[in-house]
Protein backbone atom coordinates (compact mmCIF):
# COMPACT_ATOMS: atom_id res chain seq x y z
CA UNK A 1 0.00 0.00 0.00
CA UNK A 2 1.60 3.70 -1.09
CA UNK A 3 0.91 6.14 1.55
CA UNK A 4 -0.54 9.21 0.69
CA UNK A 5 0.16 12.49 2.02
CA UNK A 6 -3.86 13.12 3.12
CA UNK A 7 -3.24 9.36 4.82
CA UNK A 8 0.10 10.46 6.49
CA UNK A 9 -1.73 13.46 8.14
CA UNK A 10 -4.17 10.97 9.27
CA UNK A 11 -1.79 9.30 11.28
CA UNK A 12 -0.32 12.41 12.68
CA UNK A 13 -3.97 12.88 14.16
CA UNK A 14 -4.94 9.53 15.50
CA UNK A 15 -1.26 9.01 16.71
CA UNK A 16 0.55 11.87 18.40
CA UNK A 17 0.23 13.76 21.82
CA UNK A 18 -1.74 16.99 21.34
CA UNK A 19 1.36 19.11 21.63
CA UNK A 20 3.40 17.56 18.70
CA UNK A 21 -0.55 18.50 16.90
CA UNK A 22 -0.01 21.95 17.85
CA UNK A 23 3.40 22.12 15.95
CA UNK A 24 0.78 22.65 13.48
CA UNK A 25 3.26 19.68 11.11
CA UNK A 26 1.62 18.84 7.41
CA UNK A 27 3.22 16.23 5.39
CA UNK A 28 4.31 17.54 2.08
CA UNK A 29 5.11 14.18 0.24
CA UNK A 30 6.21 10.59 1.11
CA UNK A 31 7.99 7.98 -1.00
CA UNK A 32 8.85 4.73 -0.04
CA UNK A 33 11.75 5.59 2.46
CA UNK A 34 11.42 9.05 2.74
CA UNK A 35 8.78 11.74 4.19
CA UNK A 36 8.84 15.41 3.71
CA UNK A 37 6.65 17.91 6.49
CA UNK A 38 6.43 20.85 6.78
CA UNK A 39 6.89 23.22 10.17
CA UNK A 40 5.38 26.31 9.95
CA UNK A 41 6.84 29.23 11.67
CA UNK A 42 4.61 30.58 14.68
CA UNK A 43 6.30 33.35 17.47
CA UNK A 44 5.08 30.84 19.68
CA UNK A 45 8.07 28.59 18.61
CA UNK A 46 10.47 30.99 18.81
CA UNK A 47 13.35 31.28 21.07
CA UNK A 48 14.88 34.48 23.05
CA UNK A 49 16.40 36.12 20.30
CA UNK A 50 13.76 35.14 17.13
CA UNK A 51 15.17 31.75 16.39
CA UNK A 52 13.18 28.70 15.91
CA UNK A 53 13.48 26.49 18.84
CA UNK A 54 15.38 23.59 19.04
CA UNK A 55 12.86 21.46 21.04
CA UNK A 56 10.68 22.47 17.93
CA UNK A 57 12.71 20.71 15.61
CA UNK A 58 13.74 17.82 17.49
CA UNK A 59 9.90 17.49 17.80
CA UNK A 60 9.68 17.63 14.16
CA UNK A 61 12.54 15.28 13.34
CA UNK A 62 11.28 12.71 15.43
CA UNK A 63 7.69 12.88 13.44
CA UNK A 64 9.02 12.63 10.15
CA UNK A 65 10.56 9.77 11.21
CA UNK A 66 7.50 8.00 12.21
CA UNK A 67 5.68 8.84 9.30
CA UNK A 68 9.23 7.50 7.01
CA UNK A 69 9.38 4.41 8.88
CA UNK A 70 4.70 4.04 8.02
CA UNK A 71 5.53 4.40 4.95
CA UNK A 72 8.06 1.83 4.07
CA UNK A 73 5.96 -0.45 6.16
CA UNK A 74 3.04 0.09 4.16
CA UNK A 75 0.78 1.22 7.41
CA UNK A 76 1.39 2.38 11.12
CA UNK A 77 2.96 -0.01 13.58
CA UNK A 78 3.92 0.66 16.94
CA UNK A 79 7.02 2.20 17.53
CA UNK A 80 9.41 4.08 19.88
CA UNK A 81 12.34 6.18 19.28
CA UNK A 82 15.41 4.90 20.72
CA UNK A 83 17.96 7.78 20.00
CA UNK A 84 18.14 10.55 18.25
CA UNK A 85 20.93 13.30 17.50
CA UNK A 86 20.77 16.92 16.38
CA UNK A 87 23.39 19.02 15.20
CA UNK A 88 22.07 22.89 14.57
CA UNK A 89 23.58 24.32 12.34
CA UNK A 90 22.12 27.76 11.41
CA UNK A 91 19.12 29.52 12.47
CA UNK A 92 15.78 29.89 10.95
CA UNK A 93 13.90 32.99 11.28
CA UNK A 94 10.35 33.87 10.19
CA UNK A 95 9.68 31.42 7.57
CA UNK A 96 8.51 27.39 7.40
CA UNK A 97 10.86 24.68 8.04
CA UNK A 98 11.05 21.69 5.24
CA UNK A 99 11.90 18.47 7.47
CA UNK A 100 12.84 15.35 5.04
CA UNK A 101 13.10 12.29 7.11
CA UNK A 102 14.83 9.58 4.67
CA UNK A 103 15.39 5.72 6.01
CA UNK A 104 18.76 4.78 5.26
CA UNK A 105 18.36 0.45 6.67
CA UNK A 106 14.81 -0.42 7.89
CA UNK A 107 14.88 -3.90 9.54
CA UNK A 108 11.97 -6.39 11.03
CA UNK A 109 12.23 -4.51 14.25
CA UNK A 110 14.93 -1.45 13.75
CA UNK A 111 14.72 1.40 11.21
CA UNK A 112 17.49 4.31 10.93
CA UNK A 113 16.91 7.74 9.64
CA UNK A 114 18.77 10.32 8.63
CA UNK A 115 16.76 13.71 8.79
CA UNK A 116 17.84 16.85 7.36
CA UNK A 117 15.93 20.62 7.89
CA UNK A 118 15.73 23.32 5.93
CA UNK A 119 14.43 26.90 5.74
CA UNK A 120 11.99 27.31 2.81
CA UNK A 121 13.14 28.82 0.06
CA UNK A 122 16.69 27.72 0.88
CA UNK A 123 18.84 24.61 0.16
CA UNK A 124 20.98 25.40 3.17
CA UNK A 125 20.82 22.77 6.01
CA UNK A 126 19.34 24.61 9.40
CA UNK A 127 19.49 21.19 11.01
CA UNK A 128 20.69 17.80 10.68
CA UNK A 129 19.31 14.56 12.44
CA UNK A 130 19.58 11.10 13.37
CA UNK A 131 17.46 8.65 14.72
CA UNK A 132 17.08 4.93 15.56
CA UNK A 133 13.83 3.32 16.06
CA UNK A 134 12.58 0.01 17.43
CA UNK A 135 9.35 -1.51 15.57
CA UNK A 136 7.40 -2.52 18.22
CA UNK A 137 4.60 -4.19 16.05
Amino acid sequence: MTLTPAAADKVLADNFAPWVLDLGLTVVSVDGQEAVLRLPWSDRLAREGGGLSGQALMAAADTATVIAVTAARGGYVPMTTVQQSISFQRPVLGTDVLVRARLTKTGKRMAFADITMTAEGTEETAAHATAVYALLG
